[in-house]
This record gives structure tokens, sequence and C-alpha cells, in this order.
């Protein structure tokens, strides 16, 4: 999954300064979810979470096959190793 993402989303990241760290789908509680880790060489604040989100959602919307069914998108940062 991770690398249709990277495909579909392409370079458009690159102004934030993040990427896909990963990317797959879940099943929760009877919900599919599009889980996509973003990572950056240092901690991700939100906005920048938010940003990326309102790249990806449009660009994903276009893929009709991307995943069966409806789906929840949920873009995070990567968690950062602390003291």
């Amino acid at each position: 999954m991770k690398e249709k993402i990277v495909k579909i989303i392409g370079d458009k990241l690159d102004s934030l300064g993040v990427w896909v760290d990963d990317a797959y789908v879940e099943e929760e509680d009877g919900q599919t979810f599009l889980r996509i880790v973003l990572d950056k060489d240092e901690i991700i604040p939100l906005n920048t979470v938010v940003m990326a989100t309102r790249i990806i959602n449009p660009l994903l919307d276009k893929e009709e096959d991307l995943v069966k069914g409806s789906y929840i998108l949920d873009v995070y940062a990567k968690a950062k190793g602390g003291n």
C-alpha cells in the first residue's frame, strides 16, 4: 500500500518537508481505515499534519480502487523517541 500512496502523492508533500513513512489499511470496530504515517527529520507540528492531509485527501479521492468500499483516512505523524 505504501508504494501506491507514494506514487499517487508524488512530490506534493515536499514543500512541507515531510514524507510518507508507512501506509496501510486496518479494520477497527467495523470501520476500515487507510492510515498514512508521515515522517520528518524533526518533530512534525500538528498544523503540518493538517496541511498534509489537505494535500493528500483530494489526491486519494481520485483513486477509485485504492481501498475496496468506504474508508476513513487517518493521517498522522510518526512518533519520535523521547527521554
